[in-house]
């Protein structure tokens, strides 16, 4: 691959996760703070994320695949974007506000489709040049959070929370989407995969083919643990950076206030390190007791979010954030590593739709809602011990998960190609 077009890739990587960091992990502090909304609220916008992973499958399949080359599409749905993301930014009202984030993550959630795409048709050696290119999408929502938003404009402190501050991340990310948008008709060419002609069925673009694989005792477990795993989940993407802004929490580093923003992109920071562990663990020890220890992870995590919210155990809090990598990595990954393994090459592409769509689509629509109707229930304005209770349910849910996944996956040899 040519330097240039290794720089192409590498900065539209960067773009895409910095436009999807550069709101999302704050969107649980906005809402409340700003737009007074409700956990319910709160869960129905980021369900939207769910909508539009469930809806990006028809997009791909239909459009992409089929019509118009990936680069052009990537570039007309960013513009669509940042349209959107400055509407969002205008809202004063959750009712105005939900049909525009609706709208925009419909179109967003495809691209993170249409970036592989584009990046994979350039490559001769995907195993081996993808990783280098995909690394600066982390690096880019980590930046976003860590320096933009904490650092340099300060838009996550208490004071500027309360100000408001919070709604300049959508003129941000409206502007670097227009940005991406622009730059990604600059791409190299990557034409349509199918001929148009093409008979194309809903089984098709849904991965339904790999449904099959669900006959398999160990790939029925691991699908429903899954889904259900996205529950515990939610509640993080959901609701942890409302936690951290309403207790107030930051660190701070000489002159430097890191804030609730900040302090998040430790997860995606140990995502990385944990990416390098994750051959070594999983060639050590197996498959099953890697995706357990993941699952073991998220009971802690929330666990240490209980009883970490005071100053004294402030360190519980951090421990818990960083445990994001094995979180993610050491069961979402190690998944995706195993459903390619018992999927075979007839089914592969199908097969990781299918979880893609049973996880970020159903799974996480459902613990989107579990959330919302948690915090509702149980939230009371400047109690510490509400949040107690709220974290509580998930640190649960997930150990009950694990012992699940325990008891009914038998012990299978994976292979691992790193």
């Amino acid at each position: 691959m040519k330097k240039s077009i290794q720089f192409q890739l590498s900065f539209m990587m960067f773009l895409e996760f910095f436009i999807w960091g550069g709101w999302f992990v704050t969107l649980g502090i906005y809402l409340p703070n700003t737009l007074k909304a409700t956990g319910g609220e709160i869960a129905m916008a980021y369900s939207t994320q769910s909508w539009g992973a469930i809806i990006a499958p028809f997009i791909i399949g239909l459009i992409a695949d089929r019509f118009f080359n990936a680069e052009k599409i990537l570039g007309v749905l960013h513009i669509i974007g940042a349209v959107l993301m400055y509407l969002m930014y205008q809202a004063t009202e959750f009712s105005v506000f939900y049909p525009y984030v609706l709208g925009y993550m419909i179109a967003y959630m495809p691209t993170l489709a249409l970036v592989n795409s584009v990046s994979f048709n350039q490559m001769s050696d995907p195993a081996k040049q993808f990783p280098k290119i995909r690394v600066w999408g982390t690096v880019g929502w980590i930046l976003v959070g860590f320096l933009f938003i904490s650092l340099i404009f300060n838009w996550d402190s208490a004071e500027n929370i309360a100000n408001g501050a919070l709604k300049n991340t959508f003129l941000m990310t409206a502007i670097v989407s227009a940005i991406l948008g622009i730059f990604s008709f600059t791409l190299p060419s990557t034409p349509p995969s199918v001929n148009k002609n093409e008979k194309v069925t809903i089984s098709d673009i849904l991965g339904l083919d790999a449904l099959k694989l669900l006959k398999d005792r160990n790939f029925l477990v691991f699908f429903l643990s899954s889904v259900l795993i996205c529950v515990p989940l939610a509640f993080y993407y959901q609701h942890a950076g409302q936690f951290l802004g309403e207790i107030g929490a930051s660190l701070s580093l000489s002159n430097l206030e890191i804030g609730p923003a900040g302090l998040m992109t430790l997860g995606q920071i140990s995502e990385v390190g944990f990416m390098l562990l994750l051959p070594f663990f999983f060639k050590k020890y197996g498959f099953k007791k890697t995706i357990l220890f993941g699952m073991l992870a998220w009971g802690i995590r929330y666990t240490l979010f209980a009883y970490g919210n005071n100053g004294d155990l402030f360190f519980m809090l951090i421990t818990g954030i960083a445990l994001h990598g094995i979180c993610y990595d050491f069961f979402f990954v190690s998944g995706q590593i195993y459903t390619d393994a018992k999927a075979g090459e007839k089914v592969k592409s199908a097969a990781q739709g299918l979880i893609t769509l049973a996880t970020y689509g159903v799974g996480m629509l459902v613990g989107f809602w579990i959330a919302g109707k948690i915090v509702d229930q149980n939230l009371i304005a400047d109690s510490s011990h509400s949040w107690q209770d709220i974290w509580i349910f998930p640190a649960v849910f997930a150990i009950a998960v694990m012992i699940i996944f325990a008891l009914l996956f038998k012990n299978e040899k994976v292979e691992y190609k790193a």
